[in-house]
C-alpha cells in the first residue's frame, strides 16, 4: 500500500513558504540615512528617506523634490529605484538608486551623472540619538 501523497505534499510545500520567508527580509516601511559621496558633488548634506511598500519604493535623496520609483527585486530582498529627467540637451538624465539589506539595515548606492555616493539607511526608530531629541 503507498502512503498517501497529499500530506507529504503540504508539508513540502509548507517548508518551502517557510524557507522563502525567512529569505526574505522584512524591509516594508521608512528608512532614513545620509548620501556618503564616493565620487563627484552629492546632495550628502541632508537626510535621505527611503519607503517600500508591498513591491514598490521611493527614494527622495536629501529629502529634495526629486522622488525616485522603483520596485523589488524577484528575490525581494533587492531594490531599485530610478528617475529620468530631460537634460539641458534634451537627453535624458538618469538617476538611480539600488539597494539590498544588511543586518538590519539597507545598504545602498546612489549615482546620477554627476555624483555616485553610498547610503545606509535605518528605520527611525533605530536611531536612539535622533529619538532622544525628538526627531
Amino acid at each position: 500500500m503507498r502512503p498517501p501523497l497529499l500530506p507529504i505534499a503540504a508539508a513540502a510545500v509548507s517548508l518551502v513558504l517557510i524557507q522563502a520567508a525567512r529569505a526574505a527580509p522584512d524591509l516594508g516601511g521608512q528608512w532614513t540615512g545620509t548620501l556618503h559621496t564616493i565620487q563627484g558633488k552629492c546632495p550628502d548634506q541632508s537626510r535621505s528617506t527611503l519607503i517600500v511598500d508591498h513591491d514598490h519604493l521611493s527614494f527622495a535623496p536629501a529629502d529634495g523634490v526629486l522622488v525616485l520609483h522603483g520596485k523589488r527585486g524577484p528575490d525581494r530582498g533587492r531594490l531599485h529605484a530610478q528617475l529620468s529627467l530631460p537634460g539641458f540637451d534634451h537627453k535624458p538624465v538618469a538617476m538611480v538608486f539600488e539597494g539590498h539589506a544588511e543586518g538590519h539595515a539597507i545598504a545602498g548606492m546612489y549615482g546620477t551623472p554627476t555624483c555616485r555616493a553610498s547610503i545606509r539607511l535605518e528605520h527611525p526608530e533605530d536611531h536612539p540619538l535622533q529619538r532622544a531629541l525628538g526627531r
